[in-house]
């Protein structure tokens, strides 16, 4: 017992040392950080977790390195993040950039600027799952498998959760289609149905340019067991470093909410006229903010 307490002061001396060399700007953020996040309106049992292995210490700890990134790399900037009701909500958004720093940034928007701070729940494709470490890195922070019953059982539990319909598709989209949403699945707006849930559209851009893809080797993807094979400006011609996003300015447009009635188990077309109308909302966002930058970088 002696040890095991040795060795947890030498760790949280270590962890001290370590935070008395952080820049003053770097531990502010990482007050603020901590003071948000005690506002987060989720439900934790007594050993400090929800019910989807959410924590919140490990989803602050992963916060951090994150809102660097929304602050000082891609100087993410968020519109009208006001117009996201309190309770179960869908933040439908477009998905593009190879890897998901569109979720992450969407996220840490939510937990920075919207009012009372929330844990945006990502819905992560099935294979997420499967990653040795990630799965429970993304579980504490948040994330589940996307699911029907999962997400059902989020927003029955007035969480927020975050949808991108286009999926892999999206977010290997190649550079020449950037700003054009590919087919969306259905299935948020069914659950939006079934639960009685509202709707806001969001629009991200800059993700659509933060790493340029010419290529899709999907099939050499499924010989290493992954949904795609990008061939980017950068991947895999400089190995790890290949897969860096380069540092586009993010701008984040949050729609009016959108409310739907009809049955959940409606034909595909019915439900497809609703989820058209999703889709445009994210159009608009994207000419109000294609139409007000300057730049990609800018």
């Amino acid at each position: 017992m002696r040890a095991v307490q040795e060795e947890e002061g030498l760790l949280v001396t270590l962890r001290d040392l370590v935070g008395a060399f952080r820049p003053l700007w770097v531990r502010r953020l990482d007050e603020e950080l901590a003071a948000r996040i005690t506002r987060v309106p989720t439900v934790l049992n007594e050993y400090h977790y929800d019910g989807y292995g959410l924590n919140l210490d490990s989803a602050r700890r992963a916060a951090l390195p994150l809102a660097l990134l929304y602050k000082h790399y891609f100087r993410a900037e968020t519109f009208n993040i006001e117009r996201v009701p309190s309770g179960r909500v869908l933040l439908i958004a477009n998905h593009a950039g190879q890897l998901p720093f569109d979720g992450m940034m969407l996220a840490t928007a939510m937990l920075l600027e919207a009012e009372p701070p929330r844990i945006a729940r990502g819905m992560a494709e099935y294979w997420v799952s499967e990653l040795p470490w990630i799965s429970v890195a993304a579980a504490r922070t948040g994330a589940l498998v996307g699911t029907p019953r999962n997400c059902i059982s989020m927003l029955d539990a007035g969480e927020c959760v975050m949808v991108f319909p286009e999926g892999v598709g999206g977010m290997n989209k190649l550079f020449k289609h950037r700003y054009q949403l590919q087919r969306f699945g259905l299935g948020f707006l069914r659950l939006a149905l079934a639960s009685n849930t509202p709707i806001v559209p969001v629009s991200i851009v800059g993700s659509e340019e933060q790493q340029p893809g010419f290529a899709n080797l999907r099939r050499l993807g499924r010989v290493f067991g992954m949904p795609a094979f990008p061939l980017t400006l950068g991947f895999p011609w400089l190995g790890p470093l290949g897969i860096l996003p380069l540092p586009v300015k993010y701008r984040i447009y949050f729609g009016e909410p959108l409310h739907f009635d009809g049955d959940p188990s409606d034909d595909d077309a019915s439900i497809e006229e609703k989820v058209d109308v999703v889709k445009a909302a994210i159009m608009r966002g994207f000419e109000r903010g294609l139409k007000d930058r300057q730049g990609v970088f800018k």
